[in-house]
């Protein structure tokens, strides 16, 4: 098949979930509420962050950006599945899907930077307590931010510089709902063999390195938590990370099981479907697991909301004078 030209490649047929009528109205409910709870989720966590002085650390610092991430990583996806569905149209233009892949990488790769921040953070808070305030400063804290973006910018910029030389062919079904990077690279009619091993490189790579740095730091604090003499005094220090790792074991576990059914299994419909367990419920889960077993977050949370009901009547009663 000869290779279409580059600049002709008006846009991607982005297949779907399903291609049953039926089912449509059932996942445009699913996807709509599984963003809003995402949404609403974790702007309560920045909300509730920001409005008390006293969750002003660096712990709450990470999750307050963790939950922004959460919230940008499924809004580069969903709301374009929400409208082909609403509109039954299965299109994307060229430089949106390159667009969206580009947002897909840069959030997907700072969720797994702050997650590895995140634990780094228990490190130091569990097995250097003496030392947590010296160590972990605003500005080390902000600096591990930065660079947490510029590594994911960089790694987004450099998967969609390369996709920009590739040429298509006639053939433009996406067998996924949002534009994938693989999915993509199998559409193009030249040897991708020099962006696959772009791809397996910097996966071991950016993977690899903050998989075994979490690894690391939670076999130091297991090893400082049982020389922890009390029993309670082991639970309240477990119970600084429970969330946290929580969300890494669901994190790695569902990008893996995807990486896996795509390594083992023909089925691309498989893998969108497992796709959305990393791109829509676990965004959607790290709100409820930080708030459900965190009282900070739950008191922050209720001064927060008891500030607004005090707030609506006084506003409501200066409205009616005259």
């Amino acid at each position: 098949m000869d290779p279409g030209n580059l600049t002709g490649v008006s846009g991607f047929i982005l297949q779907g979930l399903s291609e049953d009528p039926e089912l449509q109205p059932l996942l445009f409910g699913i996807f709509l509420s599984m963003y809003l709870v995402t949404v609403f989720g974790n702007m309560l966590i920045i909300l509730a962050v920001s409005s008390d002085s006293h969750l002003h650390t660096p712990m709450y610092f990470f999750l307050s950006n963790l939950s922004f991430v959460d919230i940008c990583l499924p809004s580069s996806i969903i709301p374009k599945t929400l409208l082909n569905i609403q509109t039954q149209s299965k299109t994307i233009s060229y430089a949106g899907c390159i667009t969206q892949m580009y947002f897909f990488l840069l959030f997907a790769g700072l969720d797994d930077f702050l997650l590895t921040v995140m634990a780094y953070d228990r490190y130091v808070a569990i097995c250097c307590p003496l030392h947590y305030k010296v160590i972990m400063n605003s500005q080390f804290c902000g600096l591990l931010v930065l660079v947490s973006w510029i590594m994911s910018v960089l790694h987004s910029l450099l998967h969609s510089l390369m996709m920009l030389q590739l040429a298509f062919c006639t053939d433009m079904e996406i067998p996924h709902f949002f534009c994938e990077l693989s999915q993509m690279l199998q559409l193009a009619c030249f040897d991708t063999f020099l962006n696959n091993m772009m791809i397996y490189s910097v996966t071991a790579l950016l993977a690899g390195g903050p998989i075994a740095g979490i690894l690391y730091s939670y076999s130091k604090i297991i090893s400082s938590i049982c020389r922890i003499s009390s029993a309670q005094g082991k639970y309240k220090a477990f119970s600084t990370c429970a969330s946290h790792l929580s969300i890494v074991s669901l994190f790695y576990c569902t990008s893996l099981g995807v990486y896996l059914s795509s390594a083992t299994t023909q089925s691309s419909h498989a893998v969108a479907i497992a796709s959305v367990i990393y791109t829509g419920v676990i965004p959607m889960l790290n709100p409820f697991i930080y708030s459900l077993r965190n009282k900070d977050i739950n008191v922050a949370l209720k001064i927060l909301f008891q500030k607004e009901n005090i707030q609506w009547p006084i506003d409501l009663g200066l409205s009616k004078c005259p």
